[in-house]
């Protein structure tokens, strides 16, 4: 079996979701292309090649279709999710929906998806699809949205329940990665579930970051809408704790509505994202000391911790 070290595996990656992309059928071809024009760092791809090096610092052709596939699957929900939000960008470049259409975007992020299942069934250890799980994650990265949806404009909703819906609909796809590098590299069970938990972590980490950049940076630096969250009707954690220390606020939402420039004052005067970033603390050190718990060779623990602290920057 060819093994690649962890630089050639990554390109090879690039190649494998570029090939998918633009070789596909010449009905789905331009659409798919588009996409390519708004590739991101590919943090879940690079969890699973880091999650599957071995002791000697090289992973295998299945981690390298796993990792394109569960990129590809990203890249499907994505696309839905820009539908969703109406958004106009993404990464800097015109979304799918707003350059073709929703019903064109719909079907692109369902072939997508279809697409990134072929290629985990087509590994050569057919085992390794069973026992990596694709299509349980999936399920719960499609609940996970739903049950946000569930709870659009829910100015009731608690911090519990929005951790849960974070928990499927973003830390279920980078839990996938990790578990599918560790069980393709043959990690013992016990190693496998501790994986798992990492990817949960820094998914949870990710999509906490993610909230706090909605109220901080710009269209510029994000490459995507932001102060937007509140007007579609997605409510997060730094404003649920602001409306639980703020009850009157909250009333005030409810009866009267509030505007952009309110929340914003409002969950600077909670600390709401200093509360937020005391969460990404929690679950950082618990990815730390799980991944130090590992005995993985130097090379390995390194690049697990700089996912970690990428998730924690949201450079990604």
């Amino acid at each position: 079996m060819e093994m690649f070290t962890y630089e050639k595996a990554l390109e090879q990656v690039k190649q494998e979701i570029n090939q998918a992309l633009t070789r596909s059928p010449r009905m789905i071809r331009e659409y798919l292309t588009h996409l390519t024009l708004s590739q991101g760092k590919m943090i879940r791809a690079v969890s699973v090649l880091t999650a599957a090096l071995d002791q000697d610092g090289y992973c295998s052709y299945e981690a390298i279709r796993v990792a394109a596939a569960i990129e590809i699957i990203h890249l499907s929900s994505l696309v839905h999710d820009d539908i969703i939000d109406n958004a106009d960008l993404r990464r800097g470049h015109e979304t799918l929906q707003k350059k073709y259409g929703k019903r064109t975007a719909v079907i692109c992020g369902d072939y997508l998806l279809s697409l990134a299942l072929k290629m985990i069934t087509n590994l050569e250890h057919k085992n390794k699809y069973l026992e990596i799980q694709i299509p349980d994650y999936i399920s719960k990265l499609c609940l996970g949205e739903l049950n946000q949806h569930i709870n659009n404009h829910n100015l009731d909703l608690s911090m519990f329940d929005y951790i849960k819906i974070i928990g499927g609909k973003t830390a279920a796809l980078f839990e996938a990665s990790f578990f599918a590098g560790a069980v393709i590299t043959g990690e013992s069970q016990k190693n496998c579930k501790k994986y798992a938990k990492i990817g949960y972590y820094i998914g949870m980490i990710f999509q906490l970051m993610d909230d706090c950049m909605d109220f901080e940076t710009t269209v510029e630096t994000m490459k995507k809408p932001v102060q937007s969250d509140y007007e579609q009707g997605v409510i997060t954690l730094p404003l649920i704790y602001t409306f639980f220390q703020k009850p009157e606020f909250a009333r005030k939402a409810k009866v009267e509505g509030i505007s952009r420039n309110e929340i914003n004052q409002a969950v600077e005067d909670a600390k709401g994202l200093g509360y937020t970033r005391s969460i990404v603390t929690r679950y950082y050190k618990k990815a730390e000391k799980l991944i130090q718990s590992l005995s993985l060779i130097a090379e390995k623990e390194d690049k697990m911790l700089s996912i970690l602290n990428k998730s924690a920057r949201m450079i990604a």
